[in-house]
């Protein structure tokens, strides 16, 4: 099957994010499993190194608003999965991928138009005729709408079908009305039925009302997306309206990446297996030195690796926390939200010897810090799918976590057959401090090898994920329900 996947980001080009992983690895697995998969980004500050290895680089002409923009389309191979970044320096060439030092970009609606248009455009030029085009996110919320509305004649991509992923619904690419002409699109297009959100274009909306078919990263979510404008956002009656297209699809993990048997971050590899066999206590030993903590070794450790948002609970976490000091240690790894981060900052200058925590992103570290963690705290209010505890679970942590999303679909309370972990309510401290009870006592009895275990024999492969994604692009090109105009 000829399959476009087009996104923001995807690794190991560019990252931000969770999409990032999900964009890559499921790109890199279609294209392992015998597909002709071609993945669209834009070609970033930081990705310009790969341009260096294009096998080709085509010039396209791309209509935006009032102008044509000549942009060139840097084509890789990185094993069989082929890539194309569209290079634009005027928009791209920058420090950041959506903004600098907290702060978006101004010019957001005109760099993904512009990449939306891109795609469509170099795809043509290309003479790749997708059965599929799969669009993840607001950035590339545009595809499925221009699609129907201005190629629908074209000879290379008329007959392509679209999917839409919703990433985290929180995030709708919102943007003054005038945006929608950017890309071709008329302002006819600003009406309820089509781009329009309360006075303003919506990138976000634009995929959920035109895509073929519609999915989310778990079940779980794909159900409370619908429920309420809490997990809606605003589009839940959209979503409520599409429901016989939306599917939850709960994302894979990057197994041969995350591979605590094959890190080379680690001191000591270790699998399933041989856990309990020195190499998780080895990771732990050599994480308490780097971080300077000092109390016996005997209590368990508890790690946190996480943007600093208040979808992530962390807030709550740390009060809970704090009222229970003397059962743990506790290493921190995340940036974000400057407040936040001076809160955890304080928590930890209060009890040096018992708290870590490292501003910013460090990959090393994070892989050190999942491999030494006995506990992984992800208290999220909500979590689309979560990718943290896979991960945690893959390297022997046992999660606490909330009850809610992708979490609720990996994690499972440790009283159940397959109990991997805890949960709480979201949001709600009591519920959290219960269920860190529970596991800093589990930590101390018989049952916690179990639960190690069966954490870290959980399939979170690609390969289930991924087969769900070519059912649903199978039935999709042989039955297509979007709207036609």
């Amino acid at each position: 099957m000829r399959i476009l996947q087009a996104a923001s980001e995807a690794v190991p080009f560019a990252k931000t994010g969770g999409l990032a992983d999900v964009a890559g690895s499921l790109s890199a697995k279609l294209a392992s499993l015998g597909h002709d998969v071609f993945l669209f980004l834009p070609l970033y500050h930081e990705a310009r190194s790969w341009a260096g290895k294009a096998r080709r680089t085509l010039t396209i002409d791309v209509p935006f608003g009032p102008e044509t923009r000549s942009l060139s389309v840097a084509l890789v191979e990185k094993e069989n999965l082929r890539v194309a970044f569209v290079d634009d320096s005027a928009f791209f060439d920058r420090p950041g991928v959506y903004g600098e030092n907290g702060v978006d970009y101004g010019d957001n609606d005109r760099r993904f138009s512009l990449f939306c248009r891109a795609v469509l455009e170099a795809a043509k030029a290309l003479e790749f005729a997708p059965e599929v085009v799969h669009a993840h996110d607001w950035q590339a919320g545009l595809l499925p709408i221009l699609l129907k509305r201005l190629y629908a004649g074209d000879p290379v991509l008329g007959a392509a079908h679209s999917v839409f992923t919703v990433h985290n619904m929180a995030y709708q690419g919102l943007f003054p009305a005038a945006a929608v002409q950017l890309s071709g699109l008329g302002l006819k297009e600003l009406s309820p039925s089509s781009l329009e959100f309360y006075g303003k274009a919506s990138f976000l909306k634009a995929g959920l009302v035109f895509a073929d078919r519609l999915t989310t990263v778990s079940p779980n979510y794909a159900r409370e997306i619908q429920e309420s404008s809490e997990t809606g956002c605003g589009m839940e009656g959209i979503l409520r309206q599409r429901s016989h297209v939306l599917s939850g699809i709960l994302n894979g993990l990057d197994v041969d990446y995350w591979n605590p048997e094959k890190d080379p971050n680690l001191p000591k590899p270790y699998g399933a297996a041989t856990v309990f066999q020195g190499g998780k206590a080895a990771a732990k030993k050599a994480l308490r030195q780097e971080c300077g903590l000092k109390v016996d070794s005997g209590l368990p450790l508890i790690g946190i690796v996480s943007r600093l948002d208040r979808q992530k609970g962390l807030d709550i976490a740390i009060a809970a926390l704090e009222r229970r000091l003397g059962g743990f240690e506790l290493a921190v790894l995340g940036s974000g939200d400057p407040a936040l981060a001076v809160s955890i900052r304080q928590y930890a200058s209060r009890h040096p010897s018992r708290i870590y925590f490292r501003e910013g992103f460090d990959e090393s570290f994070a892989h050190r810090l999942y491999a030494a963690s006995d506990i992984f705290l992800m208290p999220s209010r909500f979590e689309p799918c979560g990718l943290g505890q896979m991960i945690a679970m893959r390297y022997g942590a046992v999660v606490v976590g909330s009850r809610v999303g992708g979490l609720a679909d990996t994690v499972f309370e440790a009283d159940s057959g397959i109990g991997n972990g805890f949960l709480a309510e979201p949001g709600d401290i009591g519920s959290l401090e219960r269920a860190l009870d529970r596991a800093l006592e589990a930590y101390h009895g018989p049952m916690w090898p179990k639960l190690v275990e069966h954490g870290m024999r959980t399939d979170f492969s690609w390969d289930r994920s991924a087969r769900a994604y070519v059912d649903l692009y199978e039935n999709l090109v042989g039955a297509v329900v979007g709207p036609k105009a």
